[in-house]
């Protein structure tokens, strides 16, 4: 396998969570986003969105989108899981991880801060604020999703890390990264921690990662 990705793009940082927990091999290659590697037209040919990541299977089969990815790699490796045995876990896995993939993490993407700055000439301070009140709105409904179910264990679902999880960690980096505070999300940070100390998210951070500068 080969991953597209970026060493502090969230979806590449999701995805190189489920390689290591998964004990899986891919060969990296380094998409600079902040350059615009994404928008050469060799990457283009192979990912028309100009996004990462991007991963080439066994069979030379290209699958896109990050959640897409971690299903993929699910299917195609069952094993450790990523998600639990019976359908409602399921559901409320995928629900905790789209509540961040799709509802937070778009809205603080890269093109949208550089839009936002560039097209529309927000300042940096202007910048943050955007980048805060999106975290803190996504944060304190996530909070609330997981400290008023009991489902809710060690780590997102129970004591086994889930597709959940792949998702919390890369979104707290990031929000830390951008100055947030987090005082008002105990949970979410508690299980941040709690995932932070397994070895195969540790080795996935953005600092750990060849093209990290």
């Amino acid at each position: 396998m080969k991953l597209y990705g970026y060493f502090r793009s969230s979806a590449a940082y999701r995805v190189r969570i489920a390689l290591n927990w998964k004990g899986l091999e891919a060969t990296r290659e380094y998409v600079h986003l902040a350059k615009g590697e994404q928008r050469d037209p060799a990457y283009l040919k192979l990912n028309p969105q100009g996004l990462v990541p991007a991963l080439v299977g066994d069979e030379g089969e290209v699958v896109l989108q990050s959640m897409a990815i971690l299903e993929y790699l699910e299917e195609r490796h069952p094993e450790p899981p990523l998600l639990p045995a019976d359908a409602a876990g399921r559901a409320r896995v995928r629900a905790l991880g789209q509540a961040i993939a799709c509802d937070i993490h778009p809205l603080n993407n890269l093109r949208v801060l550089k839009y936002l700055t560039g097209e529309l000439g927000l300042g940096e301070a202007e910048r943050g604020r955007w980048y805060r009140h999106w975290v803190h709105e996504g944060f304190a409904a996530l909070e609330r999703m997981l400290a008023d179910d009991s489902r809710t264990g060690r780590y997102c679902h129970g004591d086994a890390v889930t597709l959940a999880d792949l998702c919390l960690v890369p979104q707290v980096f990031n929000a830390r990264r951008f100055e947030t505070d987090l005082t008002a999300y105990p949970m979410l940070t508690r299980i941040d921690e709690a995932l932070n100390s397994l070895p195969a998210f540790a080795a996935a951070a953005p600092g750990r990662q060849a093209d990290a500068a």
